[in-house]
């Protein structure tokens, strides 16, 4: 091997020995906090991506209807070479061939008409109004939607980032019994059993830690899916799981200003409005229809022979006969009675989902408290028999008891701090305004 080519290989072996900075760097997890990943699953998701093309549909078609009350104006220009059968209009002339020669003229005109009353046009532009609202706010429950979710992926996450802490723990103390049951038995004052309770211990605990990870690598790759990232993309969460009270509130206090925010139970308010609307223009269908119409130009054998010509006229439209109204009006009044049952039945589950959050949210505050309590005492146990089985008082079987009372008192509290945020994020989607007031629910505003 020549030097050219030593030197280019000693090169190579530096690079892949001592990769460069850009490299490490990019290997560095992305510390994602509960409101980043909100805005990113707001701005990402696909829900909220359709119901935002859902409402420029809905104005593009409400644009469309609102032409029908506006001017049209349209030009036409021609040049003909023509003849004529005389005979065939019922024109016949001693002398006078029946085909005319060929002939040619010259005709260029605008034409516009304007609707000066028409009634049902305007009911159903007004009606397409209504359908934009009420695509607005079903783009904003989408939303609210979103918001809901991803709170919810994240506090998964949470849970499972805080279970790996719980086994970590576990794992310590058990490496510490395992330590401390091979000393004692090196120093005749333990079983050879002892060590082997331990042993087991310990690998059950390795075990439960390898389970935990797992469980958050998976919550990590379902928050990234639903809030526009890549799968793949190192994350960490930058918010422990925390127990973050916020002030009782009462349902009676709620439901009214829920009625008056939730955006699905609005939209259907919307919608309703919308359908009368069209019921109206329905009816207008037997109204007159007044319009002026003309056209003004010019007209003649040749270019030079052009002469300006012109009409205007107004036209007056009754429908004598429609049997399609009858069964438009059939279909709206059926569409009216549904969206009045749906209404109905969403504000007796707003109240419910309300009363059902609070109760939630009372419930696992009280959890929280007597698992905290539970936790206290378990690792207060476990301390104990520690220091009886170090004195040689006991083996070590109290000691694993108490490290298995210890496990099931943290996964107790990881539930109730999880339950109580949960209950959180629902009692926000119930009240109303979600992206708006979600601030307060989160404990962080």
């Amino acid at each position: 091997m020549n030097l050219y080519w030593r030197s280019h290989f000693a090169g190579l072996l530096i690079v892949l020995a001592f990769p460069g900075p850009s490299a490490a760097q990019a290997q560095a997890p992305y510390r994602l906090t509960l409101r980043e990943a909100v805005d990113k699953g707001l701005q990402a998701n696909l829900s909220v991506l359709v119901a935002g093309t859902r409402v420029q549909e809905s104005e593009g078609t409400s644009t469309r209807r609102f032409s029908q009350l506006l001017p049209h104006l349209r030009t036409q220009s021609y040049a003909n070479l023509q003849n004529r059968n005389l005979r065939a209009f019922g024109l016949s002339f001693p002398g006078v061939p029946e085909v005319i020669a060929p002939f040619s003229n010259y005709d260029f005109r605008v034409y516009a008409d304007q609707n000066i009353f028409d009634l049902q046009s305007y009911r159903s532009w007004r009606a397409s109004q209504d359908q934009i609202e009420s695509g607005k706010l079903d783009y904003q429950d989408a939303r609210d939607l979103i918001i809901r979710s991803v709170a919810s992926l994240y506090l998964n996450g949470q849970a499972a980032q805080a279970r790996i802490e719980a086994a970590q723990s576990r794992v310590t103390a058990s490496q510490a019994l395992d330590k401390l049951a091979r000393d004692k038995h090196d120093a005749g004052t333990a079983t050879g059993v002892d060590v082997l309770r331990a042993q087991v211990q310990l690998a059950n605990d390795k075990q439960a830690q390898l389970v935990a990870q797992n469980q958050y690598q998976q919550a990590l790759l379902a928050l990234a899916r639903n809030i526009g990232m890549t799968p793949g993309t190192p994350l960490e969460l930058a918010e422990p799981l925390q127990y973050q009270p916020i002030p009782k509130s009462q349902a009676e206090s709620l439901l009214p200003s829920a009625l008056l925010s939730r955006s699905d139970y609005l939209s259907l308010a919307s919608q309703r409005q919308g359908f009368t609307e069209q019921q109206r223009a329905n009816r207008a269908r037997y109204y007159p229809k007044l319009s002026i119409n003309g056209n003004y130009g010019g007209l003649g054998r040749s270019i030079g022979d052009v002469r300006g010509i012109g009409l205007i006229q107004g036209q007056i439209d009754f429908t004598v006969f429609d049997r399609d109204r009858k069964g438009e009006t059939q279909e709206l009044a059926s569409r009216v009675q549904r969206i009045d049952d749906q209404i109905a039945d969403l504000r007796r589950g707003i109240e419910e989902d309300i009363r059902e959050a609070l109760l939630n949210l009372e419930s696992a505050a009280d959890q929280v408290t007597v698992a905290q309590e539970g936790r206290d005492l378990a690792q207060r146990e476990l301390e104990l028999t520690q220091d009886r089985f170090q004195s040689g008082v006991t083996n070590n079987i109290e000691v694993i008891i108490a490290q298995d009372g210890l496990a099931r008192a943290q996964e107790n509290y990881i539930l109730a701090v999880a339950s109580y945020a949960d209950a959180k994020f629902a009692l926000a989607r119930a009240a109303g305004g979600t992206e708006k007031n979600i601030g307060q629910y989160l404990g962080n505003p």
